[in-house]
């Protein structure tokens, strides 16, 4: 009988890498895995809470089962090219990192073509603000917040560290982000053509790019790939890691080798854990983050 469960968790393992390596090549969102992945022990705490009077601006909080005192945020921002993803398919992300000791807040924003840019990038602020606004209510500690995000939502986290300007706007104090994770994030893809023109059509496309916006003043980041995302061009993360080692930046660049686009956030799960250290990685970074006596206080410019 074990042999035989056995052999069906190595099946269901096969099927399921064949199954993400399909997903990123037809760039298809990971919602499809959350349907039965194993989830983390941790307790989905509020659903569908209203940051917006607009459709699409709810969110989800997953807490620790105990906690014993105030924990640090983490806001999770999916991805999906701006067009596509719903939180729900995501809870086992932030299940995973709540019981790692975040209270993790889980938005929805508006996608295109309902909008273009920059409004998913003000949804994601004021995302923060309804977290540094409620977060304590469910645990948290809203003075320690980190942002990371996936593809389209790595996009969105590094935006709002690199240009404070949207969080100012949406009524959040910028030192209030203590770091950033960019997890297989787009950060430099000019010239825009095709379906990007139309999402980021405007005056200024240097200011859509964070590689063009890397500043000394940004929050620490934690930049992580796969050498074998076909979806991303992992050169993104090297020139943005570039880029904020030039500007005097705090930055941290990893890349798994063999791992690809969708792959990378699986290795977050519960059956993939051993494929790629990925959310060893991103926990560490958030713990080391948070627990500095301020953002500046946080010097990295380590490339493993």
């Amino acid at each position: 009988m074990v042999r035989n469960v056995r052999r069906m968790s190595a099946s269901l393992r096969v099927g399921v890498v064949a199954l993400l390596a399909a997903a990123s090549a037809a760039c298809t969102p990971l919602g499809v895995f959350a349907t039965f992945t194993p989830r983390d022990p941790a307790l989905l705490t509020a659903r569908s809470q209203s940051y917006g009077a607009l459709g699409r601006q709810t969110l989800d909080v997953y807490a620790p089962r105990q906690i014993s005192a105030a924990r640090p945020v983490a806001v999770f921002l999916y991805g999906g090219g701006w067009e596509r993803g719903r939180k729900w398919d995501y809870g086992w992300v932030a299940q995973a990192l709540a019981a790692r000791g975040f209270v993790v807040v889980l938005p929805d924003y508006r996608l295109y073509p309902q909008v273009r840019f920059p409004e998913f990038l003000n949804d994601s602020a004021q995302a923060v603000r309804w977290a540094v606004d409620h977060a304590g209510a469910y645990g948290g500690d809203p003075s320690r917040i980190v942002l990371l995000g996936h593809s389209a939502g790595a996009y969105n986290a590094v935006m709002l560290g690199l240009d404070p300007s949207y969080l100012r706007q949406a009524g959040v104090d910028p030192a209030r982000i203590a770091g950033i994770v960019g997890i297989a994030g787009p950060y430099d893809f000019l010239p825009l053509e095709g379906h990007m023109a139309d999402v980021f059509g405007v005056g200024d496309p240097a200011g859509t790019q964070p590689v063009r916006l890397a500043n000394p003043n940004a929050p620490p980041m934690l930049l992580i790939t796969g050498d074998a995302d076909t979806i991303v061009d992992p050169r993104d993360t090297d020139a943005l890691g570039q880029a904020m080692r030039a500007a005097g930046g705090r930055v941290e660049t990893r890349s798994y080798p063999g791992v690809g686009h969708n792959e990378i956030m699986a290795a977050i799960s519960r059956p993939f854990r051993d494929r790629a250290s990925v959310l060893d990685d991103i926990s560490g970074f958030m713990e080391q983050a948070v627990d500095a006596p301020s953002a500046h206080a946080f010097v990295t410019n380590r490339t493993p």
